[in-house]
């Protein structure tokens, strides 16, 4: 028995969530038999979850057979978290073009991992990182997964966050941003600060770059503006001074 099954849940639809996330993961379709590769299972196996999931829209095949996302998707994602996307896409428009870098809205997806929820690049800038929705990084390493976890109750932190970790977020708490460097992407700089909105998952508000031109007390002042701007559109009560 499967480490899925003996938890007591569907192995079939763990498997075509794997499925899912293979392919959200990747930057190209993927053949039947990387897609098996990933799920450990025969290619007879990965073809049956494939033909369900493509009678739903969510995975297409390409001219050479390739597997990669459909746009079933779009009308299931449509409205997660749809409100604080709304809320939040102008201020990180705003923040992107002001400072000439891309602003992302970063949320907690599970006890490990943070995923960009929406983003904003600069319109007339070339070269800056663009982290696309969907983009998924550990918690403990990068500023918006830090500043989500500055937010939350240490009980709730992943369990092998190590002690100099805890200091570096003890110390962001009372600075009120994180920021970090080389830790997700080599060579690039992050700032984010924590977002709090009720019957949402605690969230971040950040900006990426190979550099700032201000320092990050100044970009940091920026994105709590911006986090008290989201929070205000969404009728919640200011939580920065």
């Amino acid at each position: 028995m499967t480490g899925e099954a003996a938890r007591g849940g569907s192995q079939t639809l763990a498997r075509g969530i794997r499925i899912l996330e293979a392919l959200a993961s990747s930057h190209r379709n993927l053949t039947i038999e990387e897609l098996a590769r990933s799920l450990d299972v025969h290619r007879s196996i990965a073809y049956r979850l494939l033909r369900t999931l493509e009678d739903h829209g969510l995975v297409v095949r390409d001219d050479a057979g390739k597997v990669g996302l459909g746009v079933g998707l779009t009308a299931l994602a449509s409205n997660v978290s749809r409100d604080l996307q709304t809320a939040a896409l102008p201020h990180l428009d705003t923040v992107a073009n002001e400072l000439g870098v891309s602003c992302l809205l970063v949320v907690y997806l599970n006890s490990q991992e943070a995923m960009t929820l929406t983003s904003a690049a600069p319109h007339r800038h070339s070269g800056v990182v663009v982290y696309d929705p969907g983009f998924r990084h550990p918690l403990t390493r990068g500023a918006p997964g830090k500043a989500i976890l500055s937010a939350m109750p240490r009980s709730a932190w992943p369990a092998e966050v190590p002690e100099s970790l805890w200091e570096e977020l003890e110390a962001s708490r009372v600075a009120g941003f994180t920021s970090s460097t080389d830790e997700v992407i080599p060579s690039l700089h992050s700032i984010a600060v924590p977002l709090s909105v009720p019957g949402q998952p605690q969230a971040a508000v950040a900006v990426v770059h190979m550099s700032f031109a201000e320092p990050d007390e100044l970009v940091a002042a920026r994105l709590r503006r911006a986090a008290d701007g989201i929070r205000a559109d969404l009728g919640l009560g200011r939580r920065f001074s």
